[in-house]
């Protein structure tokens, strides 16, 4: 919500996937979540009279990573105009060989990653080693002595999300 009134009057959608609609506490699968997510986008595109590359797309965590491997799919790529990435979760905490990278080398969007200095999912200096593969524009928004949850933080997050987005 905080992203709705930092953007206003831009159209924002909030989306949840299949798995939170049916009340259920565990994610599908990633080729479930990735194609709601091209479907929302694709819906609220045409719901606007605008094509995909017109939107900004982004999330929190998994919601994140799902909009980034949207757009990486080699087989049908979500055209946008950039990427949003809200405490992307590089790797499971205490698990740094883990990491949740694959389709990175084919993201193409320009991208704004917001996270904690100490967040547990990826630490500044393995999100920004993590990111160097990424072929566009990535820039970086560290908030300070945050972790993952980046609690207390949604206004401070949404105003550089804001800014960024209408700068672009």
């Amino acid at each position: 919500m905080a992203m709705e009134q930092a953007l206003s009057p831009i159209p924002v959608a909030r989306v949840d996937f299949p798995y939170r609609k049916a009340g259920k506490s565990f994610p599908d699968k990633a080729p479930v979540l990735v194609q709601c997510v091209k479907d929302e986008v694709r819906a609220f595109a045409d719901s606007l009279g605008v094509a995909t590359t017109e939107i900004v797309i982004g999330g929190r965590s998994m919601g994140g990573r799902m909009c980034s491997m949207a757009i990486a799919d080699e087989n049908d790529p979500l055209q946008v105009a950039a990427l949003l990435l809200i405490s992307y979760p590089l790797h499971p905490p205490k698990k740094p060989d883990k990491l949740r990278i694959e389709h990175l080398p084919q993201l193409t969007s320009r991208t704004l990653v917001i996270s904690g200095t100490r967040d547990e999912f990826g630490t500044p200096d393995e999100l920004t080693q993590a990111f160097s593969v990424v072929p566009g524009d990535v820039q970086w928004q560290w908030i300070e002595n945050a972790r993952h949850e980046l609690a207390r933080k949604d206004e401070l997050v949404a105003d550089v999300a804001a800014d960024w987005i209408r700068a672009l």
